[in-house]
């Protein structure tokens, strides 16, 4: 029963969580007289405030052990998000987030040289589907640009890329710290491409801003929950769900809709991707069996 519980419980925060980080993106959206690197930085700073709170309360040392790689976590995690916001403020909500999507196969296969991980053949299988999705996205979607297709993939290496290096110092750095390099290396960064292409937030917009940070941070908060209350594999796929709300927030605030074949396609990229994860979860778990 307690089990039963935990899960309940768990679904639960996850599914908050997709809420928040849904929500946030229209906020995003509804940003978009602001440089998408403006909107990093201020996501940034009260990142860190918050980090440095939470390293100060558990009295942790900021600065970590794998230095590199928390640097390099950091600046792929802001180059990533820089470049998903762009393409949020620029398509489709629901294109946007699929081409964000990808990202856990970038991570599978950076994680062959970074990690020395091996990818099985049927793995190669998911991914062919999913890039079959994405070239039907990109032949039916007349609002991807060339550009915008190559950043929205783009966005989606650079995360699978920090994703590496976050699992590389997993066993060596506390969460927070990790978190932490996040804004260490975006508020620097973002500062001075802000400085020549600033522009002032008026009215309404600093309320989204406000929002954007307070809807970022719920999500995450719920997010690590439901992480800590189950295993990652049995509750991830969950956050797919993602793509619903941008549909229904394309259809019914933006008046958007999508031709036949380009949703057929967003099917196909979500599909290939958690049957991946799915199918290594089983074979996970049938392997502890056995081992016991």
């Amino acid at each position: 029963m307690p089990r039963i519980s935990n899960m309940r419980k768990a679904i639960i925060y996850m599914l908050i969580s997709v809420l928040g980080f849904s929500l946030m993106n229209l906020t995003v959206k509804y940003l978009d007289r602001l440089p998408a690197t403006e909107l990093v930085l201020f996501r940034s700073i009260v990142s860190i405030v918050l980090s440095l709170y939470f390293i100060r309360r558990q009295n942790l040392s900021p600065w970590g052990n794998q230095k590199a790689y928390l640097i390099g976590r950091g600046l792929a995690g802001v180059t990533a998000l820089s470049l998903f916001f762009y393409t949020l403020q620029k398509l489709p909500l629901g294109s946007a987030i699929t081409l964000q999507y990808l990202s856990p196969i970038f991570t599978a296969l950076f994680g062959i040289f970074i990690l020395k991980e091996k990818v099985k053949w049927w793995q190669w299988l998911f991914f062919g589907l999913s890039f079959g999705g994405i070239a039907l996205i990109k032949g039916f979607d007349s609002q991807i640009s060339p550009l915008l297709f190559v950043l929205g993939i783009s966005s989606s290496i650079f995360a699978g890329l920090a994703y590496n290096f976050i699992r590389k110092v997993k066993d060596t750095d506390h969460p927070m710290v990790v978190v932490f390099y996040f804004p260490l290396m975006a508020i620097p960064v973002m500062t001075i491409i802000s400085f020549f292409n600033w522009e002032t937030p008026m009215g309404w917009e600093w309320a989204l801003l406000l929002l954007m940070g307070i809807l970022t941070q719920i999500a995450q908060v719920n997010m690590t929950k439901a992480l800590q209350m189950v295993e990652a594999n049995e509750i991830t796929g969950f956050k797919y769900l993602g793509v619903i709300f941008a549909l229904g927030f394309d259809f019914f605030i933006f008046g958007y809709t999508y031709e036949w074949p380009v949703l057929i396609g967003m099917v196909l990229v979500v599909s290939g991707v958690l049957f991946n994860l799915f199918l290594k979860a089983s074979l996970r778990r049938k392997a502890k069996r056995n081992a016991a």
